[in-house]
């Protein structure tokens, strides 16, 4: 089924599936660590696959330059990729501060492991997504390189408009779908899965057709369509993404690299998945907030936005950009909010210094409402 203004509509949602792209798309501000609800490292998502199923490439995950050597000679592969595991994209282009280049390397001799890990492991890895001093490498995935001879796109999401969950695929996979999706719509594919009834094999096998798969390669990249959704419905999720779903040569379909978002309502049944989560990249007063249930998202302004509603929130961000300034700060309340959030949402406004200050009686005016709490 040829992508409609709905399927578009609904390419464009995987992108604002989170604030950070809404704000993004909107605003076009400079971002400081913008917050996730669960932060899961790329090894965290491989496993996740793996136990469900779904094909990925062998790795392990190691602390220690000799753990990686180890790891090299068990994985015996005729290409081995290292990736230093921190939440950051652009970990390719990355520098380290120990000097080494790249915090992603091919090689094809298992000797030189060890020293590449040996330069990642416990230094700072700098993208254009960390803080200007980077990000500690504490961990290392160690896997097997597979060549792709094709790249295609495929994800589940939670639609509105479909009140469910909708597969989205094309078979222009590796680049980013929302380029795809404005310069050749007629590539993306939507097919609307009924909640009650899963995904059928006739919708597994078409959805893999549309894809570019031929041949045995269409029943194998059905199977884990299937297997993604079973997963999708397993973890609460609310988007699985995988790109590239991808060929390789020896005829294999293989999940390369995947983003899954979770339904952070569902952490009550999810609680082996949301202890898996890393804040350790997470920014402090971001963390302070969400332990009171707020908002919050650092920006490079210095006028503080305090509201009650995401869509207040944008307006008044856009009327602040208007009149010249630029807002330090997102923070919403959010509805049913009670007189200790705010109060805690007063102070970590104050507490930020780029924050324009509050005159003094207006600061024993906050001192007046901690201490009556």
């Amino acid at each position: 089924m040829a992508a409609s203004m709905a399927s578009q509509a609904a390419v464009r949602g995987l992108r604002t599936t989170t604030t950070k792209h809404v704000f993004l798309d909107k605003l076009k501000y400079t971002w400081l660590n913008p917050r996730r609800w669960l932060n899961l490292q790329e090894y965290q998502s491989k496993k996740l696959m793996q136990d469900s199923g779904v094909a990925v490439q062998r790795f392990y995950v190691v602390d220690t330059a000799s753990e990686a050597q180890e790891a090299a000679k068990r994985l015996d592969a005729k290409e081995i990729v290292l990736k230093a595991q921190i939440l950051a994209g652009g970990r390719g282009k990355g520098v380290f501060d120990s000097g080494l280049k790249g915090g992603v390397h091919l090689t094809k001799d298992p000797a030189v492991v060890g020293e590449l890990a040996k330069k990642m492991l416990g230094f700072n890895l700098t993208t254009k997504q960390t803080p200007k001093d980077g990000v500690k490498v504490k961990t290392v995935m160690v896997a097997e390189a597979l060549d792709i001879s094709r790249e295609t796109y495929f994800a589940i999401l939670m639609d509105r408009a479909c009140n469910g969950p909708v597969m989205v695929g094309s078979p222009k996979g590796g680049m980013d779908i929302e380029e795809v999706a404005t310069t050749t719509p007629e590539l993306i594919f939507k097919e609307v899965i009924d909640i009650f009834e899963g995904v059928r094999d006739d919708q597994a096998l078409h959805m893999a057709a549309n894809l570019g798969f031929k041949g045995p390669l269409q029943r194998q990249a059905a199977d884990q369509i299937k297997r993604l959704y079973d997963l999708f419905l397993k973890v609460d999720a609310t988007q699985v993404e995988v790109n590239p779903l991808g060929e390789t040569p020896e005829g294999q379909v293989v999940c390369f690299d995947a983003k899954i978002n979770f339904d952070d309502n569902a952490e009550f049944r999810q609680k082996d998945v949301f202890a898996m989560d890393d804040m350790t990249e997470s920014d402090a007063t971001e963390m302070e907030a969400a332990k009171w249930d707020l908002k919050y998202i650092g920006m490079d302004g210095n006028i503080a936005c305090f509201v009650n509603g995401a869509g207040l929130a944008m307006a008044t961000c856009d009327i602040i950009d208007l009149h010249g300034g630029k807002p330090a700060n997102f923070l919403d309340l959010g509805g049913g909010v009670k007189e200790r959030q705010v109060y805690e949402a007063f102070k970590l406004l104050t507490a930020d210094p780029k924050d324009e200050c509050l005159s003094e009686p207006e600061e024993e005016d906050l001192r007046k409402l901690g201490s009556a709490r």
